[in-house]
C-alpha cells in the first residue's frame, strides 16, 4: 500500500493523570524525543496524511510537535462537550478511503508493527493481544474469525473472564465506517465519555466485517507510568544500539551504553562501557573510551576519554581527549588535550597541545567571550587563558602562566609565573619543632 492511499489519526489529548506530572503525557521523552515524535516519524513512514488530535496542553504539544514535523494536521478536541477517544475523532477530516487510529502513549510502534492493518481488507481491523494475565483489561470475544464484541472486565461472565485476547487500542477503519457510526455515539456510560469502541459494536451489530489482529506487545504498549516509560525506554535503546552494531559499530557491554535517538555514527566506531551520547552527535571513525558523556557534539578521525565531556556544539577532528577533560562549544582540530583540563567557547587549531590543569576563563560573570589559539601552540599544565585571547601560531605559554585578555605573538613566550623562593628550616620554625 502507498503513502496516499491510508490516513493516520493519532490520539494524543489526553492528561496522563497516572504518570503524576504537570508535563502532558505525550511530551514525555524517551531516548532523547518526546513520545509523539515517535509515534509521528513511524507514522510519516507509511501515509502522508497524518493528523494528531491534542486538547491537554495543545499548545505544548503542538509548538513541540511543529519543531520536528511541518506537514501534521493538528485538531483540537472539544473535551468538554465530546470527552472520550469516540469524541476526539468528530470533526476528523481525512483524505484517504482507509484510516488507521493510533494512540499517542505508544511510542514503541515501528511501520513494520503497523503493516498487517494496511493488507486487510475487512470493513474494521482491530488489534489484540494474548495476555497471560489479562486482570483488568476489556476482553475480546473472537468467533469464526471475527470480532463478536468487547466485554469490560467488570461486565464478564465467568466463562468470558477466562478469556486472555485483549484490546491493544489500535485501530484501522474504512472511511465511510466513522462517517457514518461516529455521529452516533452517545455517551450514556458512568465516565460521560464518547468510546471508540462503540463503533465496533455498532459496525458488529450492522453485520459488518470486524477482522481481529494479533500484534506483539512490545510494539504496542501503551504508556501509562514513569515505570512503563523506563520500560518502553531500555527496549528503544536496545533497537538503537542493535542498529548501530548491525551497521559495524563496535559497543562494548552495550548494556551499559545509552545512546539517544538522534545520534549518527559513521565508519569504524568503538564505543565503550559506560558512555552516553545524546542529542544529535555525529561520531565519524572514532573511539568513546569508558564513562565518556557526549552531548550534541561531533567527533570524527578522533578519541575521547576515558572519562570525558563533551558539552553541546564542540567539534573535534582529529584530535585526542584524554581523562577528565571538558569541552564546550568549540572546535578542535589536530588537537591534543590529554588531562585535566577545561575548553569552552574556543577554537584550536592543529598541532596545538594543552597541558595538565589547563583551563580558558571564558565567563566574566555577565558575558561568555572567546578564546582562539592558532597552529603548534604548546599551552603548559595550570595555564589559565583569561578570555577573549587570542594565541597566534607557533606560541608557547609556560606552565603555571596566566595570560589576561589579549594577543600573543607568533613565536612569543609567555610566561607570569613569580620566581622560586626557598625558605630554608621553615617547616620547622612554622611547627616549631
Amino acid at each position: 500500500m502507498h503513502k496516499n492511499q491510508i490516513s493516520i489519526v493519532i490520539l494524543a489529548a489526553g492528561k496522563g493523570s497516572r504518570m503524576k506530572s504537570a508535563k502532558a503525557k505525550v511530551l514525555h521523552t524517551i531516548c532523547g524525543k518526546e513520545m509523539l515524535y515517535h509515534i509521528i516519524k513511524s507514522s510519516r513512514m507509511i501515509s502522508d496524511d497524518i493528523t494528531v488530535v491534542v486538547a491537554h496542553q495543545k499548545e505544548s504539544v503542538i509548538k513541540q510537535m511543529s519543531l520536528y514535523f511541518d506537514d501534521i494536521n493538528f485538531v483540537v478536541q472539544d473535551d468538554i462537550n465530546f470527552p472520550g477517544t469516540g469524541g476526539a475523532m468528530k470533526n476528523i477530516c481525512t483524505k484517504n478511503e482507509k484510516v488507521l487510529v493510533l494512540n499517542g502513549d505508544m511510542p514503541l510502534i515501528t511501520p513494520q508493527s503497523l503493516y498487517g492493518f494496511l493488507k486487510s481488507d475487512s470493513d474494521v481491523v482491530m488489534s489484540v493481544f494474548d495476555l497471560q494475565n489479562p486482570d483488568g483489561y476489556g476482553r475480546v470475544i473472537i468467533d469464526g474469525g471475527q470480532v463478536q464484541r468487547i466485554v469490560e472486565q467488570k461486565d464478564a461472565s465467568v466463562s468470558e473472564l477466562q478469556v486472555t485476547t485483549v484490546n491493544a487500542g489500535v485501530y484501522a477503519f474504512s472511511k465511510k465506517i466513522l462517517d457514518k457510526y461516529i455521529p452516533l455515539l452517545k455517551n450514556d456510560n458512568a465516565q460521560k465519555e464518547y468510546y471508540l469502541t462503540d463503533v465496533i459494536s455498532m459496525a458488529r451489530a450492522d453485520g459488518l466485517s470486524i477482522a481481529p489482529l494479533l500484534v506483539d506487545e512490545e510494539h504496542f504498549k501503551g504508556i501509562n507510568s514513569k515505570l512503563d516509560l523506563s520500560v518502553a525506554e531500555e527496549i528503544m535503546q536496545n533497537r538503537i544500539k542493535a542498529n548501530w552494531m548491525n551497521g559495524g559499530v563496535i559497543m562494548q557491554l552495550p548494556s551499559t551504553i545509552y545512546i539517544d535517538e538522534g545520534v549518527v555514527f559513521e565508519g569504524e566506531c568503538i564505543v565503550e562501557n559506560g558512555c552516553r551520547i545524546t542529542g544529535e552527535s555525529k561520531i565519524i571513525n572514532s573511539h568513546i573510551k569508558a564513562h565518556s558523556v557526549i552531548e550534541d557534539s561531533v567527533v570524527k578521525n578522533s578519541d575521547v576519554g576515558p572519562l570525558a565531556h563533551l558539552r553541546p556544539a564542540s567539534n573535534i577532528e582529529d584530535t585526542h581527549i584524554g581523562n577528565f577533560v571538558e569541552i564546550k562549544k568549540s572546535s578542535l582540530k589536530g588537537v591534543k588535550a590529554g588531562h585535566l583540563s577545561y575548553i569552552g567557547d574556543a577554537t584550536v587549531d592543529e598541532g596545538t597541545n594543552i597541558g595538565a590543569g589547563v583551563i580558558t576563563c571564558n565567563y566574566d560573570g555577565i558575558n561568555k567571550h572567546k578564546t582562539t589559539i592558532g597552529k603548534n601552540v604548546f599551552v603548559g599544565s595550570d595555564s589559565q587563558l583569561i578570555a577573549p585571547v587570542t594565541l597566534e601560531d607557533d606560541v608557547m605559554i609556560a606552565a603555571g602562566t596566566t595570560v589576561r585578555s589579549g594577543k600573543i605573538l607568533s613565536g612569543e613566550l609567555a610566561v607570569s609565573s613569580a620566581k622560586l623562593r626557598v625558605i630554608k628550616d621553615f617547616y620547622y620554625k612554622f611547627f616549631k619543632k
